[in-house]
């Protein structure tokens, strides 16, 4: 099993990786320190390891301390609300129109425009050339303040003649190794019974959510498998909430 891990990239299973998986599952994000001590416990991770993960995660500014419990910080809040839309990212019937942001000529340094391209990746917009990201308008949701004066947004038509709009997608985004490595992370949760291994899969997904283009369905490929994923992550999460409820009853 090791070797397939190594293969698809997991990251090894920590009291760091439970405790924020965990809380960045919850709403509202914050849970007594008893169930996340319980919650390790069942990955085979012990309190003291866990207790010592949590005032970690403090020191770092990632959680915050209160009553009997710890929720996540402001910073991870904004984390929080990025891997909800990857879950059930929400979208409108797509009309042509394409969305494209153009960085402002103010921003001159190699290092400013590096920033504004991962905060318009995350907003899921591909870089067409250096200094334009654009993506198809089908996303519902709302342009962050803080890209004002960094970044002009437009809408508008574009004419395809070569490529078509399907080719330019494929150019925008590497679609054939994202639907490649769902279909390896779907493989490896309903081939494993481990609890631990099936958690390290389900976080991975996660990850590989972030990275999906949600694009209209006439630009995906045949056999996009982004809604199977999905799928598969809800049954886990309803898995693992069944899971955490059997464990805090046993422990009341």
């Amino acid at each position: 099993m090791q070797a397939a891990d190594d293969a698809l990239g997991l990251r090894p299973l920590t009291a760091r990786s439970v405790i924020l998986s965990v809380l960045l599952g919850t709403h509202p994000p914050d849970l007594p320190v008893r169930t996340l001590v319980r919650t390790a416990e069942l990955f085979g991770i012990t309190e003291g390891t866990t207790r010592v993960a949590l005032s970690r995660l403090c020191a770092d500014g990632d959680v915050v301390a209160e009553d009997r419990g710890y929720r996540l910080t402001a910073r991870l809040l904004a984390r929080q609300r990025r891997q909800d839309e990857g879950h059930h990212p929400e979208t409108h019937e797509w009309d042509g129109l394409w969305e494209i942001a153009i960085a402002a000529p103010s921003l001159r340094s190699a290092a400013e425009r590096m920033a504004l391209g991962n905060e318009l990746g995350a907003l899921r917009l591909a870089e067409l050339r250096q200094g334009v990201w654009m993506r198809p308008a089908n996303l519902e949701r709302e342009w962050p303040q803080e890209l004002d004066g960094r970044a002009m947004r437009f809408t508008g038509s574009a004419m395809f003649a070569e490529p078509s709009a399907a080719e330019l997608a494929v150019s925008l985004w590497d679609l054939e190794g994202w639907s490649r490595r769902a279909n390896e992370l779907l493989s490896a949760l309903r081939g494993s019974s481990d609890r631990a291994h099936r958690f390290m899969v389900a976080t991975a997904m996660v990850r590989h959510f972030a990275d999906d283009p949600v694009l209209p369905e006439e630009l995906l490929p045949n056999d996009w498998p982004g809604e199977d994923l999905r799928r598969a992550y809800a049954d886990y999460e309803v898995e693992l909430s069944e899971m955490l409820r059997r464990e805090r009853s046993r422990h009341s």
